[in-house]
């Protein structure tokens, strides 16, 4: 018998809810992401990984934000948390392997595919990894095509999004990526449910116990909080929010050594402009 599944039990409110999460957990990601071109080798790792839990954090709480509104009318619906929190793993580390490569080789040529491609399959694989963490009083079938349609769109979302991050153009640049990559990631999702069938097992009765939101809504509040951390990390990085370096790189101005490094102008140490007329002699009381 095939159950009778509702995606929007909630009306437009899951859908919504779930795409601000995931442009959330993009913005800031990408935004990681961009200041860690913008360091020193030392302290990159450490903002690939700030952004690689940040991405992971997202995708994840939007994919359950969404499942709150998910339910099959003839049966109740539980999740086994340690599946679902394997999936949050999964997520983190996949994507956290893609933004390295394109952290440290760039978001150019094969390494925006490679790192593009793994951070795709790693959304992907948490979706389908939450999704067999769920419980009911049936089994799961999924259509083979839409579901690769959905991989596809993970993946093309995620070579986008790392390339947008390699541009460094500003922070409305990165508000726009992470849009994009928040409607991708809501459009993967809601296409992989569309290759969901629920076939129930023998006779079934009315549902009891508590909603779907009711029983996902305690397993977030740990990831909704780092993002929250994550946030006003980024809120307080004047650097990671306009996306300018310290030092501009020596190699954009002609006739620099390749390790030497130009002061940014707005850094302190830079020389006052020089006002109209002068030609850079000295005053008389400082011949």
């Amino acid at each position: 018998m095939q159950g009778t599944v509702d995606g929007f039990s909630y009306g437009l409110i899951t859908p919504l809810a779930a795409y601000l999460m995931a442009c959330l957990g993009g913005a800031l990601g990408l935004r990681c992401t961009t200041r860690s071109m913008l360091v020193a080798r030392s302290w990159r790792a450490g903002w690939l990984a700030l952004g690689s839990a940040a991405i992971g954090s997202g995708i994840w709480t939007m994919h359950f934000v969404a499942m709150m509104g998910f339910t099959v009318e003839e049966t109740p619906l539980h999740y086994d948390k340690v599946m679902t929190f394997a999936s949050l793993g999964v997520a983190i580390v996949m994507v956290g392997v893609g933004i390295f490569i394109v952290g440290y080789r760039g978001a150019t040529g094969t390494a925006l595919f490679t790192g593009g491609t793994l951070t795709g399959l790693g959304v992907a694989s948490m979706h389908y990894l939450g999704m067999a963490g769920m419980r009911l009083n049936g089994k799961l079938e999924y259509n083979t095509f839409t579901v690769s349609a959905s991989v596809v769109i993970a993946v093309v979302a995620a070579i986008a999004a790392l390339w947008a991050a390699g541009q460094v153009r500003g922070f409305l640049w990165s508000v726009g990526a992470s849009l994009i990559m928040g409607l991708a990631v809501s459009g993967m999702h809601y296409t992989g449910m569309a290759a969901l069938r629920v076939h129930l097992h023998g006779a079934t009765s009315a549902p009891s116990g508590d909603s779907p939101a009711a029983v996902l809504a305690p397993m977030m509040i740990g990831p909704l909080v780092f993002l929250c951390l994550a946030g006003v990390v980024v809120m307080f990085d004047p650097l990671m929010v306009m996306g300018r370096p310290d030092w501009s790189p020596a190699e954009t101005r002609p006739g620099v050594p390749a390790r030497a490094a130009v002061p940014h102008p707005r850094h302190p140490s830079r020389r006052p402009a020089r006002r109209p007329g002068h030609r850079g002699s000295r005053t008389p009381q400082n011949r």
